[in-house]
């Protein structure tokens, strides 16, 4: 199987301004110049982390999601980030995971940060996202998720493990960095993925810091990449024949507890 390029986007975002947050991200990503594959926003890259989906929601046929659907075709990449979603009359946090061809995933985060208040204005998703490109199977989840190890758990199953990487995308104080480093990093151990964690940085509308510290984690718990207080755009190969050997020289995956995740009952 081959390598897979993927590229984080580290950045400051604009308080409740879609229109400065999509042309500042454009510009961004058209700096890439080296080739990648896919490209990973932070959470709610149009806004910020907002409670107020009343006023900035859009539905899947908004400007956001066909900026999503103009950019992955423009670049060849795979779009993903998260951002205010309305359907059903529901408010999202909704991951997307945009292909060049114009089809997508979407991933409603699971775990809604109730000290925002996040529970009160979102509703919650009852369905994980793994994603699959080149032969690398994605998981893709939210921010608070991280928080929950069972909901990012390598499921099982006899053909081997169910995913290889796994992707937070965040707007995490830095208040509380410790704990986003630490478990990413026991994310990456526990279940012998990649992981990679891409925040923000600088002050939001509610004047709460976010020193970012974005990370790619290799299957050792090895941190491959940190960036601390700066805006930055990074792009990393992974090898899969690494996670490979590591998987066959230390197969901790199959002495693990056998259990299955299973959907909510309105599903």
């Amino acid at each position: 199987m081959s390598a897979l390029l993927i590229t984080t986007i580290q950045t400051n975002l604009h308080w409740e301004d879609k229109i400065a947050n999509l042309q500042m991200l454009e510009e961004k990503i058209s700096s890439i110049s080296i080739k990648t594959e896919v490209v990973v926003l932070p959470e709610m890259f149009s806004t910020g982390f907002s409670m107020k989906p009343e006023e900035l929601a859009e539905t899947m046929e908004g400007e956001t999601v066909q900026w999503m659907k103009r950019t992955a075709a423009a670049k060849k990449i795979v779009l993903t980030g998260s951002l205010i979603i309305k359907e059903a009359n529901n408010y999202y946090n909704r991951l997307i995971w945009m292909l060049p061809n114009g089809q997508y995933g979407v991933y409603d985060k699971r775990h809604r940060f109730a000290f925002a208040g996040e529970d009160n204005h979102y509703t919650a998703g009852t369905k994980r996202l793994i994603a699959s490109v080149k032969g690398w199977k994605i998981n893709l989840q939210v921010c608070y998720d991280l928080r929950f190890p069972v909901w990012a758990r390598q499921q099982s199953q006899p053909e081997g493990p169910e995913y290889d990487v796994l992707i937070y995308v965040a707007n995490w104080p830095e208040r509380r960095s410790l704990a986003w480093k630490t478990l990413l990093q026991a994310r990456a151990i526990e279940n012998q993925c990649y992981v990679i964690g891409v925040n923000r940085v600088g002050n939001d509308g509610n004047n709460i810091y976010h020193s970012g510290d974005s990370m790619i984690i290799d299957p050792m718990g090895e941190v491959l990449y940190t960036k601390k207080d700066e805006e930055d755009v990074f792009t990393i190969q992974l090898e899969k024949k690494q996670l490979d050997n590591i998987r066959e020289k230390l197969p901790f995956l199959k002495d693990a507890d056998g259990f299955m995740i299973m959907k909510d009952e309105e599903e």
